[in-house]
């Protein structure tokens, strides 16, 4: 498989883009002004404790209060407990109100929710995360050679720095060497000593730690062996991403190169494209098929249509090949738009046990390449495909767009002929409760066009029924749905 990163840079925000065979599966954006806050570290302070909720609310200088679980609070473990993991605590014997807490930053600010905290520190460097109150080393679940994986953790506990704390080796640490490893944990301890000396000298409600910048960021993540090119449009950006490889992986160094072509970098792949295309409800499948997908605040659907596809052999077999292609689509639409959460994916029913075991199966091939943990629940009786996906960061679509002013985000507004009614009621209310001369609406051209035409008669009803003549004007900044009855 060929994979390709693009990086493009403008003065107020930086685009990376992952291709693999030249289609792009995932897209990361950050803005000057709205940096993604997973994995920063804070010096907050507890505003309010609540046990009924088993959480508290704690200050960090954000424009919304954070939320803490009592979950996500690092404790020592009672030397009684059992093997697994210790009972939960009650908050208010973790967390006082006025407290300070060193915290991080698990998921973004989503919608009207604040940002998700843990004290469970954890520090990523290019072959390791680092977790101080940890213990142990694991190894990621991707790494499926169990040799190699006894190996690395081998190498891992020879080479630990730091006595306290546990490592997790990470899936670019396949092909680390000990010495490589060694030096990403001395990275490490430094950058964790760095944070505690740096707490004692901050305020409450203060930014102690930072995560790298996305371009930096996504080489960190992603710049793996299977990587064959990483394409950059900014000579500065370059130049810092090749600062960072020669500190961490001195060998992928060449492999950042800088584009200077007259036509954008994101045009010349054909990603401009592909982002107007993931912010559609709808997507083709090549069959003829599509899906629609929908976001909601509580989780995500989609909806599998055969389309003008008829297949060439019969119902059933037309109804499996268009829920495959649909399967491999939507794992990719899923990280191409950044969903997570609970997703629903209602398939094309089918009556094959065999088919429905093999679409399942095609389904979880297709999400294996997914860096997001994601979980199939498998079908429920109504033959819906029940999955999650871990939501750390903004979706795609709530990061580019906003609600609609008009319909504020319902997705339609109501019909002129609707409007048309309501102005009427407001018309009997306002003359009984006032005195006038005469009645002025005003409102859409849409709704005075039709007022004036195809309601005419209701009108002139209207006008005989309060006795008052009643004028029409129409507001061309107006919305379908805004109108005023005026008294005059």
């Amino acid at each position: 498989m060929s994979r390709e990163i693009l990086v493009n840079v403008t003065p107020r925000e930086t685009r990376a883009a992952l291709l693999e065979n030249g289609a792009v599966q995932e897209l990361h954006v950050e803005r000057a002004g709205r940096r993604g806050l997973v994995g920063n570290i804070y010096l907050g302070q507890v505003s309010r404790v609540l046990p009924g909720m088993q959480a508290a609310f704690i200050e960090v200088g954000l424009e919304r209060t954070a939320f803490l679980h009592a979950a996500d609070i690092a404790r020592a473990v009672p030397a009684e407990a059992e093997a697994g993991a210790p009972p939960l605590r009650d908050i208010a014997e973790l967390v006082t109100q006025g407290d300070q807490i060193l915290v991080q930053v698990l998921k973004d600010p989503l919608g009207t929710k604040g940002a998700r905290l843990s004290t469970f520190m954890s520090l990523p460097s290019r072959f390791l995360v680092y977790m101080p109150q940890g213990s142990g080393v694991g190894v990621s679940a991707r790494i499926e050679d169990e040799a190699l994986r006894a190996q690395l953790r081998e190498q891992v506990r020879e080479s630990a720095v730091d006595a306290a704390g546990g490592y997790i080796v990470r899936t670019a640490a396949a092909s680390a060497t000990a010495p490589a490893l060694r030096a990403d944990m001395l990275y490490l301890s430094r950058l964790w000593e760095h944070v505690k000396q740096t707490r004692l000298k901050v305020p409450t409600c203060t930014l102690v730690h930072e995560d790298l910048p996305l371009a930096v960021r996504v080489l960190r993540d992603e710049l793996g062996p299977d990587v064959g090119q990483v394409l950059v449009d900014s000579p500065v950006e370059q130049q810092r991403m090749r600062e960072f490889c020669a500190a961490f992986m001195p060998e992928a160094a060449a492999r950042i190169e800088l584009y200077p072509g007259p036509r954008p970098l994101f045009d010349l792949h054909g990603i401009e494209d592909e982002i107007a295309r993931a912010l559609e409800r709808k997507v083709g499948l090549k069959s003829g098929g599509y899906i629609v997908i929908d976001q909601t605040e509580s989780m995500t659907t989609i909806d599998v249509n055969t389309g003008s596809y008829v297949g060439y052999r019969n119902l059933e077999e037309t109804i499996f090949r268009t829920n495959l292609e649909a399967a491999v689509a939507i794992a990719r639409q899923l990280r191409l738009r950044n969903l997570g959460g609970i997703i629903i994916a209602d398939f094309i029913d089918m009556a094959d046990t065999a088919h429905r075991e093999q679409l399942l199966e095609a389904l979880r091939t297709a999400l294996s390449g997914d860096r997001a943990q994601t979980h199939i629940a498998g079908v429920s009786e109504l033959g819906l495909v029940e999955m999650t996906r871990k939501r750390t960061r903004e979706s795609l679509e709530h990061l580019l767009c906003e609600p609609c002013p008009t319909c504020q985000g319902r997705g339609f507004v109501k019909s002129v002929e609707t409007v048309c009614h309501e102005i009427y009621r407001e018309v009997l209310r306002q003359t009984r409760q006032f005195r006038v001369e005469t009645l002025m609406i005003l409102a859409h051209p849409e709704v005075v066009e039709r007022m004036a035409d195809e309601e005419a008669p209701a009108l002139a009803d209207m006008e005989l029924q309060v006795g008052r003549p009643i004028r029409l004007q129409a507001e061309a900044l107006y919305a379908v749905d805004q109108y005023d009855v005026v008294l005059a």
